[in-house]
């Protein structure tokens, strides 16, 4: 008495290509987000040594 015949999903080993395939996908976001926050940064500190410049702010508290 055979029962029926199920097919299972056989268990492979990782796939080194797809793996690479992922690492290198995931390292191309998070340099992005990385860059990003470093851009913003700079433009951060771009402004306030522009605004220092200009005379508009100054890093001397005044006294009254």
């Amino acid at each position: 008495m055979a029962g029926p015949r199920i097919a299972h999903a056989t268990l492979k080993g990782p796939s080194v290509v797809k793996e690479i395939c992922i690492g290198i996908v995931l390292g191309l976001a998070a340099g992005s987000v990385w860059k990003m926050h470093h851009w913003n940064e700079q433009r951060k500190a771009r402004t306030f040594y522009d605004f220092l410049e200009k005379g508009e702010i100054s890093v001397i508290a005044e006294e009254e």
